[in-house]
């Protein structure tokens, strides 16, 4: 199997932001480092904001900004580095915030999005990013994996364009058969040594129907992918077994 990572990704901030990287440090059990280690409350107290910020199983998505219900926010990006978190809009960096004064990020997000409800809080928790399946039963901390070939697939069957950063995916792969990656699924691959487990498809939602940079929905992707397919899946999730470095370019073997 010839297949490689294409790209790699990802999200500082939980649902709002996609930031593209050429290597990854992975940790067992936890996932791309920095990955979804922040995230937005939504309507809920000082007191309800602590709570789930430390404690994964208390958790609802309802709890956080998304684009699902915030679609607006597609119009920002949220870039992190050793120091800061930057707010982008149109390409342009709106204000650099130390990334320690958290406080003074949600106050510049409000003052940029006065409709948003207040109080906000950014949350920030490295042992148990804001995945969203960190409360799942069936999984915990996560990669997401997509094939740029079944995004391809999709698009010649339903003749349209679909960008594939409206997935927000960790990493993509090349030269691999459209939609071969749903046969992994309970198997173990291997990427630069680094093993991770296949754990179960990724269900889509309403996110994905929007333009990159957009607050303008132009598909329901998931009614069209339910019917185009049978499901409503893009990708997989991984989840590593040990710690280690994934770059672009690396190998993918079926242990």
């Amino acid at each position: 199997m010839n297949c490689k990572i294409s790209s790699l990704h990802f999200s500082p901030i939980k649902s709002l932001s996609f930031q593209t990287i050429k290597s990854c440090l992975v940790k067992k059990n936890v996932g791309i480092e920095d990955d979804r280690v922040y995230a937005f409350s939504r309507n809920l107290n000082s007191d309800e904001a602590i709570l789930i910020e430390k404690d994964p199983n208390k958790r609802e998505l309802i709890n956080f900004l998304t684009l699902k219900n915030s679609p607006f926010l597609n119009r920002y990006n949220f870039n992190l580095d050793n120091e800061n978190i930057a707010i982008i809009k149109d390409g342009n960096e709106i204000i650099s915030i130390p990334k320690n004064d958290r406080e003074a990020l949600s106050k510049k997000l409000l003052e940029l999005e006065p409709k948003i409800p207040k109080p906000i809080y950014l949350l920030k928790n490295h042992l148990y990013p804001f995945f969203d399946t960190t409360h799942s039963e069936k999984t915990s901390n996560t990669i997401s994996l997509i094939n740029l070939n079944s995004i391809k697939d999709f698009e010649f069957k339903i003749n349209k364009t679909i960008e594939f950063e409206r997935f927000r995916g960790n990493i993509y792969v090349k030269n691999l058969e459209a939609w071969t990656e749903r046969s992994w699924i309970g198997k173990i691959i291997k990427i630069n040594n680094v093993e991770l487990q296949v754990s179960s498809h990724i269900p889509r939602c309403s996110a994905t129907n929007l333009k990159i940079n957009s607050e303008i929905s132009d598909i329901n992707l998931p009614i069209q992918l339910k019917k185009t397919y049978g499901h409503m899946d893009m990708g997989i999730y991984l989840i590593p077994l040990q710690d280690g470095q994934l770059s672009i370019g690396d190998n993918i073997e079926l242990v």
